[in-house]
């Protein structure tokens, strides 16, 4: 049998979605099992086990949804018995009709049940991961076990690194810089027995320059933004001792690598979107105001993310010194 898996489109959703190609296997434990997923996040795919092939799905090479079905002909050939779709939307239904797939199933939000040979349910109130999963389940009937969200990393060099990830693109989850830099400052006193190192991909690349203008003990911290891929920046987390992160892809990754994770929410809703493996898991929120989560992208009723900026700093410092005094 050949199963094909459209992956999501965000870094954490694809992280999170390493749970339902373990429960593939756990239903299918023979077949082959490959992935479409977006080009940009295609390293990450190579972290995931117990899967054959990974196809690079381009926008900018298959523009609009005439590419997208082109790009699903080009699959055709594979002669795969179930397409899996993640995302909910009608090009990816589309895609999955091109390959020719006999079994098409996923959720469809925008309007493509016509081209699924099984539409589901959606469950409400549930973990992103459980939603997931919840695909399998309708189709075959049964629960899913062992439900785990799991990356593999390449290198493991163990170091005496705590890693920050104080930027998100949803301006409601950033951390206010002026907030940031007063955690910075603080852990950076408290334990200067260890390294620091801020996250980010090229485009947070500005913000840690940002946070790190008048920030103390520099020559404890290094701004890695920019500076790693998928592959090198989990190789990284691997090392480290505990990962402080807003609510964003960073936090997911750690937690799939199985490090510690401080996760710190506003906007968003941690029953939906926290790391979903509890163990060596802290998540902390103000809890001040009646908005929160208002799972918006930007904070319409305050202009910056107050609920971030109300969030207990004695709470950040206990949680991080429980994970460094037992690692």
């Amino acid at each position: 049998m050949k199963i094909l898996v459209r992956l999501p489109n965000w870094l954490g959703d694809v992280v999170m979605s390493t749970a339902f190609i373990g429960a593939v296997k756990q239903f299918y434990p023979t077949a082959q099992i490959d992935v479409i997923i977006k080009k940009e996040l295609s390293a990450i795919a190579s972290l995931i086990p117990g899967l054959t092939h990974v196809h690079s799905f381009s926008k900018a090479e298959y523009p609009g949804l005439g590419g997208v079905y082109r790009f699903g002909k080009t699959l055709r050939a594979q002669k795969y018995d179930i397409f899996f779709t993640l995302p909910d939307s009608l090009s990816s239904a589309i895609m999955g009709k091109a390959t020719g797939a006999i079994q098409r199933v996923g959720y469809s939000k925008e309007g493509g049940f016509f081209l699924l040979t099984k539409t589901c349910k959606r469950p409400v109130n549930v973990h992103r991961v459980d939603e997931y999963l919840a695909i399998l389940q309708q189709l075959n009937q049964m629960p899913v076990t062992g439900r785990k969200v799991e990356l593999t990393p390449t290198e493991v060099k163990h170091r005496n690194l705590v890693l920050i990830n104080f930027n998100s693109e949803a301006e409601s989850r950033r951390m206010p810089l002026d907030k940031g830099r007063e955690i910075l400052n603080r852990l950076t006193h408290l334990f200067p027995e260890h390294q620091f190192g801020l996250l980010g991909g090229p485009k947070d690349q500005l913000y840690g320059e940002e946070l790190l203008k008048g920030a103390q003990h520099l020559d404890k911290i290094e701004n890695y933004a920019g500076k790693t891929t998928l592959v090198t920046l989990s190789n990284l987390m691997a090392s480290a001792k505990v990962v402080l992160s807003v609510d964003s892809g960073p936090a997911h990754l750690a937690n799939a690598l199985g490090i510690p994770v401080i996760a710190l929410f506003g906007a968003g809703n941690e029953h939906n979107t926290a790391p979903y493996n509890k163990s060596n898991l802290t998540v902390i929120r103000s809890g001040q105001l009646e908005c929160e989560p208002c799972v918006r992208n930007e904070c319409k009723l305050y202009g910056i993310p107050k609920c971030m900026q109300l969030l207990d700093e004695p709470r950040i410092v206990n949680a991080l010194s429980l994970y460094l005094n037992h690692a």
